[in-house]
């Protein structure tokens, strides 16, 4: 299987900011022979604080998702929230993903998989990694078998979360392409202030043990200037900084597959 990263700016900001973003890490595939897929959240519903950015508005965030497709021959995903949602998503994106905290939603589920787009559900961060069997069969009772997991930490206490470096092998048993999401692995959720914080500066180390340990791809959301971003600020990776993780992290699978 050809290595996958999925990845773009937490939320559709503006057009160009979300093709400047594109047509960046697409370059950067390429080079390294990467399979890209373009993320951007069309909407933000599970947001802390009544007063956090949602988005610009579903149908233009939806069409700079598929104006992106179409002009830069790359795949699309996006998240979804709520069941009715994965038909109007679908018309516009290649992939649907399950937020973490909605991985037992049953009718998000189904409805994803009765889309026929790739799903990618995220495990939550209260789930063993054997425990994300139950998310994965619902979506392929549908009969779309194009699903896969990833991985984005585990809840330690109230305020972190942690990575187990074994759950990309264990997640491996459930027969699907597991992803590592290097980005919200890195986060301090429930701050005081209402907005999530993390830590940015651990992404490359939680990218170099998951292709250590075998993980398909990766999901990682980045921004030319995270700090001046509407959503997730402190834990997006800085776009400058991605391809030498990349180019670290393709050296070590090379190195495993020789």
């Amino acid at each position: 299987m050809k290595f996958t990263l999925i990845a773009g700016p937490c939320a559709i900001e503006d057009r160009d900011l979300a093709f400047a973003i594109a047509r960046e890490v697409k370059g950067i595939c390429d080079d390294l022979g990467i399979h890209y897929i373009f993320k951007g959240s069309y909407r933000k519903a599970n947001r802390s604080r009544l007063d956090s950015f949602t988005g610009i508005g579903d149908i233009e965030a939806l069409e700079i998702l598929q104006a992106i497709g179409k002009e830069l021959q790359v795949e699309t995903i996006t998240d979804i929230h709520e069941s009715q949602e994965a038909a109007l998503a679908a018309q516009y994106v290649d992939h649907l993903q399950i937020p973490a905290f909605l991985c037992r939603q049953t009718d998000l589920l189904l409805a994803a998989g009765e889309t026929g787009k790739g799903v990618n559900i995220k495990k939550g961060q209260f789930l063993s990694p054997e425990a994300m069997k139950w998310p994965v069969e619902k979506v392929q009772s549908t009969g779309n078998q194009n699903v896969w997991a990833c991985e984005r930490g585990v809840s330690f206490g109230y305020s972190d979360l942690i990575v187990d470096a074994t759950s990309i092998a264990r997640m491996k048993d459930l027969g699907v392409p597991v992803i590592m999401d290097c980005t919200h692995s890195v986060q301090k959720p429930n701050r005081t202030e209402g907005v999530t914080g993390g830590d940015p500066r651990l992404i490359e180390t939680i990218a170099l043990s998951a292709i250590a340990t075998g993980a398909d791809g990766f999901f990682i959301e980045t921004h030319p200037a995270p700090h001046t971003a509407q959503s997730d600020p402190y834990t997006m990776l800085e776009l400058s900084k991605l391809r030498s993780i990349l180019e670290k992290c393709m050296k070590v699978r090379e190195a495993l597959q020789s």
